[in-house]
């Protein structure tokens, strides 16, 4: 499956970028495609709808139109880490070869963005800042894969 980690901005802190790279390389272990891509943001003297809606733009010019999309959003479905393996290895059963994991910038993805997206999944009802919620998204992902081979990290 390919896995796309679609992203308003940049890792500016190296340490975080570190981590990203190493979770990113152990989901790549488990034979997934996994690329992660950024868009620019917007500036931030703009309004906050024009922000969202010039970002989401961009986002929505990067995904192919047979893409499984994910919008990472504070009010989406809450989920454990069992939760995101069993999704995952249910996109699999279906054949779903795409899927793409959409993170906003700092003001969040815009709401028309959000609904028009095949899922709407919260990392947490806390609000994190996008780069660590990046980090914590590629964390995940790796858990679910040693979830879904009965590896012992997930414990």
């Amino acid at each position: 499956m390919k896995i796309l980690i679609l992203a308003v901005g940049r890792v500016r802190d190296p340490a975080l970028a570190g981590l990203c790279e190493d979770y990113a390389a152990r989901v790549r272990r488990y034979g997934h495609r996994l690329t992660v891509e950024e868009v620019r943001e917007e500036p931030g003297s703009k309004q906050t709808a024009e922000v969202l809606t010039g970002e989401a733009g961009r986002l929505r010019s990067r995904l192919a139109a047979d893409t499984y999309t994910v919008a990472l959003d504070p009010a989406g479905e809450a989920c454990d880490s069992p939760g995101l393996a069993r999704r995952l290895n249910s996109l699999a059963e279906r054949a779903v070869k795409k899927v793409a994991f959409l993170v906003g910038g700092h003001l969040g993805l815009d709401p028309a963005l959000v609904s028009g997206c095949d899922w709407a999944l919260s990392l947490s009802p806390m609000t994190f800042p996008h780069e660590l919620a990046r980090l914590i998204l590629l964390e995940q992902l790796y858990r679910a894969n040693t979830i879904l081979r009965g590896e012992p990290y997930h414990k």
